[in-house]
């Protein structure tokens, strides 16, 4: 292996923690405010699972075509215009990579407090989430030998967990719940709902990190020969793993039990396993969370550097140490990541985050037409299977979503616009500053 890049297996387990986390571990409670339907519920995973496919279809002819890590911020930056690239980074750094690592780390906080008879405190949760987030930040930001071991037996062993978690719970149960999962009446006209659109935003959430391996891209053994098939192979993965648990949490655990909570895994688990048994898996399923924390530390912060390299003004941000670590990202990142765990709500994170995650997708699916336009001639090593059918079902599906999602929770919609409108104004402060350091 050429010295100081990851193996492809190692990057594969990257795209499978980022997106095995937070969303389909409390997701579900969210999602049964509004859907009482088994059929719809499952199909909510599968309509995310599909454009999560479609776009690492995408992404796989970009990475290929402009292999770079950095993800959006480098792709966006060439496509369109640098200040397109550094909002995006700008969203990476602040919301992207931060947001979904405080939400991460505040739900193992509550399924590992969900343990202990009588409940806890909501300090003893945050305390717990930041405790995790301090110590798999000074595990990254050591050495790319401890970072890409750490991501590895995390993944393997969230997989494997996951996996035996369905099978035993399908087994143990003598008296499964009243759901049907066939379609009934009225689902027809949920599927196509403003209901399902707002719910597939938790759920487009839970799919986040189907692109992590485009970050990588520059640390990646041979990129344009194995950056499409680990984008592919990890989404087509993941999304069999989502259908297949929540059909479980389903299936085990009465509904109204769910309704609004954060830790469904542990209620199910509960409901299979009696109370000791859902103990042991609500602890099980918070030590799952680690590789999901420890795989957005150690992506998110490589879309700050390359900002730092790119930008005299922002260079301090590129630092590295003796192992080419961004030790000076990894640390930055995390503080935003802490000062989300002690400011603010889940569900709020949750929205905002998940609808300024999906404009900056949306922005770099769309991008692919950009491309082949502007730039026919530039080597493709790999081309999106179907062109142009994967990136158009992402942008409708998302399209719509993030329509819903504006009219239904305009707050968290304006607020993500709001971040990205900053992300311009910093862009050209930032812009005229580097100019003059260079004159």
């Amino acid at each position: 292996m050429p010295a100081g890049k990851f193996r492809y297996t190692t990057v594969t387990a990257v795209v499978i923690a980022n997106m095995i986390g937070t969303g389909v571990f409390t997701s579900l409670g969210f999602q049964l405010l509004d859907i009482r339907s088994g059929f719809v519920l499952l199909m909510l995973w599968a309509v995310g699972g599909l454009a999560a496919v479609c776009g690492a279809m995408t992404y796989a002819e970009l990475g290929a075509a402009m292999p770079r890590s950095g993800g959006e911020y480098n792709f966006l930056t060439r496509i369109y215009h640098p200040a397109a690239g550094f909002v995006s980074g700008w969203v990476s750094a602040t919301i992207g990579f931060a947001g979904p690592t405080a939400l991460a780390a505040m739900t193992f906080g509550a399924y590992a407090t969900s343990i202990v008879p009588g409940g806890s405190s909501d300090w003893l949760e945050k305390l717990l989430a930041a405790g995790l987030v301090i110590g798999v930040t000074l595990i990254h930001a050591s050495s790319r030998r401890n970072s890409g071991g750490l991501q590895l037996i995390f993944t393997i062993l969230k997989v494997g967990i996951i996996v035996a978690f369905c099978i035993i719970a399908l087994v143990l149960i003598d008296t499964p719940q009243p759901v049907t999962f066939m379609p009934i009446v009225g689902d027809g006209a949920l599927l196509t709902s403003g209901t399902f659109a707002v719910a597939l935003i938790y759920v487009s959430f839970a799919y986040t990190g189907w692109n992590a391996a485009t970050y990588l891209s520059s640390e990646l053994e041979q990129p344009q020969r194995t950056l499409p098939w680990i984008l592919m192979g990890g989404t087509s993965v993941v999304t069999i793993l989502y259908v297949s648990l929540n059909f479980v949490f389903l299936y085990s655990a009465p509904m109204d039990a769910m309704v609004g909570q954060v830790e469904v895994g542990y209620i199910a688990a509960e409901a299979a396993f009696g109370d000791l048994g859902g103990r042991f898996t609500g602890l099980v399923f918070a030590m799952l969370l680690v590789s999901t924390v420890s795989a957005m530390t150690l992506a998110g912060p490589r879309v700050i550097q390359v900002i730092g390299e790119d930008f005299p003004a922002l260079k301090p941000l590129a630092k590295t140490n003796e192992d080419g670590i961004p030790s000076t990202a990894i640390f930055l990142q995390s503080t935003l990541a802490l000062l989300f765990i002690f400011s603010s709500t889940f569900e709020s994170i949750l929205v905002f985050a998940g609808f300024t995650l999906a404009l900056n997708s949306f922005a770099t699916v769309l991008g692919i037409f950009v491309l082949r336009w502007q730039q026919p001639d530039l080597p493709r090593p790999y081309r999106t299977f179907l062109y142009p059918l994967p990136p158009l079902i992402y942008l409708a599906l998302t399209g719509w979503t993030l329509g819903f999602v504006l009219v239904s929770r305009p707050a968290e919609g304006l607020f993500g616009i709001g971040i990205i409108a900053a992300g311009l104004i910093f862009y050209f402060l930032s812009f005229i500053k580097s100019r003059a350091l260079k004159n």
